[in-house]
Order: structure tokens, then sequence, then C-alpha cells
């Protein structure tokens, strides 16, 4: 019964970590370079739209639910035959940390600065709320989705090592 509830805890902390990795992406490789070819004006009123609309429950699912199912995985895998797939595990979770983290400190404060500006149609200065905003963002954007890409592939590798270790017994 424990090693299907560490097989299932991993797999689905994987899930999860997978969609913050690619969220993290879409914005670096699309959704950005996307707005950067738009005017000030457009530009942050799709980032203030944006910003309104990723404060759901399904991003909140994933965003804290990757982090915690990791710890749990973690936890789960303390003792027995878990113990090569902990070493990925505590990686990912520390590499995950670090997304967090930027997340935290800088992309939220950015975006709660850009929502401060106001609506495009009443900001007398859209190119300097944009510059303030833009380049930070992309920079740490990028930070980020390196981060949890990584803990991404510590994640895949614990399930390499699982699916090992129990083929193993």
């Amino acid at each position: 019964m424990i090693e299907m509830l560490r097989g299932a805890v991993l797999v689905v902390a994987t899930v999860a970590m997978g969609l913050l990795a690619g969220l993290f992406y879409a914005f670096a490789v699309s959704v950005m370079p996307g707005l950067r070819r738009t005017d000030g004006r457009t530009f942050v009123d799709a980032m203030q739209q944006i910003n309104v609309a990723i404060t759901n429950g399904w991003f909140f699912i994933s965003f804290f639910g990757a982090p915690v199912l990791t710890i749990i995985a973690a936890a789960l895998h303390l003792h027995g035959g878990g113990r090569t797939v902990l070493p990925w595990t505590v990686a990912a979770l520390v590499l995950y940390g670090v997304a967090f983290i930027i997340t935290i400190r800088v992309n939220i404060p950015l975006n709660d600065a850009l929502a401060a500006a106001g609506p495009p149609d009443r900001t007398t200065d859209l190119t300097q709320v944009r510059e303030r905003f833009e380049a930070t963002w992309v920079r740490w954007n990028i930070a980020r989705a390196v981060a949890s890409t990584a803990a991404l592939g510590c994640l895949i590798w614990a399930l390499v090592l699982y699916g090992r270790t129990t083929a193993a017994t």
C-alpha cells in the first residue's frame, strides 16, 4: 500500500511541477515575445488582464500543490527502498523554491506595480510604466522557468529511480 502511495504522490507532484514549468516556459517563449511587438497600451492592458485572470483556483492548485506534493513525496521516501529517490525530490523542492521566491519577491511585486499604474486609458505615460516592468519581469520569468524546469527534470529522474527500485523488488 505504501509503495502505491509513494508512486502516486510522486507522479502527481511531477505533473503539477510540469504544469508550472510549462506555464513559465510559455510566457518566456511566446507570451512575452508576442507582447514585446505591441504598443505600450496593448502591452500594459494585456499584462494587467493576464495578471487578473491567472489568480484562479487552477493556478493556485499547481503553484502551491507542486511544492506540497513534492514535500509529501520526499517524506514518503525517507525510509526503505525510497532512499534513492529522496535526493532528487529534495533537489526538485529546492529548485522550485527558487522559482517560488522569484515569483513572490520579483514577479508579483512587478505585477502589483503594473496594476497600480491604473487602466491604460487613464495612464499618462504607458512607455514609462512598461519600461519599469517588462525587462525585469521577463528576465526573472526566464530564471523561474529554468528553475522549475530543472525541478521537473529532478522529479522525472526520481520517477525513473522509483520505477527501477520497485521493479527490482
